[in-house]
């Protein structure tokens, strides 16, 4: 009996060794993990933003102020990224604060990106319709979004939704599947999700949701050919909702040589379509040349067409400073055919 109590003893002795041993080891090992995860936090955030002031004037008989300075945006922005989640945070700091499209959250989302084939994002971010959507202002090569971006994808949506900057509050998984060449580039992206359809910033107003959604193959790595998808509605009142019924195709080329051409309908609410393409030069002297010509068809009629004959240029002073100056020839059907000239000078600037 006592022999079998010694052993216990033993025993009991032994295990208690081993866990000192995994305790002394495992919390100087709990501080290191906090603090690699801090010094990973730190050095994967970035804080910047950027700023677009303009000089514009125009002969339209329409327009409010023949000429006019202002702040096209201001933007400051927080990016992160901690393990196998990025997120991020923009807010627009310009506009009229007496209505929503005043200083305003734009971006606030995070995304699991642990699989390049499966990416999972959550939270107030781009609609996934349109190439051009999702492009950032200095990479546009003119002076601002196509009026296909503008009308069909929430910058100034032709239903009449807030301005919202291309952007909804949803869920949407995307990936690039198939890796070819010599590059090792994907031959096939792929992006969807579910969204409230009422802009940013805004709860969904009834229990049906957007769907949108792309697809496109990338035969070599600086060409794209995809086509977009987008069925939903915006509630208006509790007596009035708006459907929305769109597609779209494009190609997008980002070589020395730039070119983006897209076309889109919307069926829903008396119909329209849009179809813009621009082409831009390789550098030279820091210095590249954009021609354009963008379309906008409401009621898919030429009774209802607006189109614009437009050339850039634009100058990259410093990395982060350009200087690009615009020229648009306007042709408006809706405005009995009036035919005017709008030009401006725009100086970008990042931090």
């Amino acid at each position: 009996m006592q022999a079998s109590l010694r052993e216990l003893n033993k025993e009991q002795k032994m295990r208690n060794r081993q866990l000192i041993t995994i305790l002394a080891l495992a919390f100087p090992l709990a501080p290191l993990h906090a603090q690699t995860a801090k010094d990973d936090l730190m050095q994967n955030t970035k804080f910047g933003g950027y700023v677009i002031g303009q000089a514009k004037a125009t002969t339209s008989d329409d327009a409010a102020a023949k000429a006019d300075f202002g702040l096209r945006l201001v933007r400051i922005y927080v990016d992160t990224k901690i393990g196998d989640f990025a997120m991020k945070f923009q807010a627009q700091m310009n506009g009229n604060t007496s209505g929503v499209n005043g200083p305003r959250i734009v971006d606030a989302w995070a995304e699991w990106q642990h699989w390049k084939e499966l990416r999972v994002k959550a939270g107030q971010f781009k609609r996934p319709f349109s190439f051009e959507n999702p492009m950032h202002p200095w990479l546009l090569g003119h002076g601002a979004y196509s009026q296909l971006a503008d009308k069909f994808a929430g910058f100034n949506d032709r239903t009449g939704e807030h301005a919202s900057n291309g952007r909804d509050i949803g869920l949407q998984l995307q990936g690039d599947l198939f890796p070819i060449g010599s590059d090792g580039h994907r031959l096939l992206h792929y992006q969807g999700g579910i969204f409230n359809g009422q802009g940013i910033n805004f709860a969904d107003k009834n229990t049906r949701k957007d769907l949108i959604g792309g697809i496109w193959v990338a035969p070599i790595k600086e060409l794209q050919i995809g086509v977009f998808g987008w069925t939903g509605n915006r509630v208006v009142n509790d007596s009035l909702t708006l459907e929305r019924r769109r597609y779209s195709f494009g190609v997008n080329y980002t070589g020395d040589w730039t070119a983006r051409a897209e076309f889109a309908v919307d069926n829903a609410n008396g119909g329209a379509d849009a179809f813009y393409a621009i082409v831009g030069t390789p550098s030279w002297h820091r210095s590249r040349l954009f021609l354009h010509y963008d379309l906008y068809r409401e009621g898919k009629s030429h009774d209802g067409a607006h189109a614009i004959y437009g050339i850039s240029a634009q100058h990259t002073l410093h990395p982060n400073l350009m200087l690009q100056a615009n020229y648009g020839f306007n042709v408006d059907k809706r405005k009995a055919d009036e035919r005017y000239h709008a030009v401006d000078l725009q100086l970008y600037w990042r931090f």
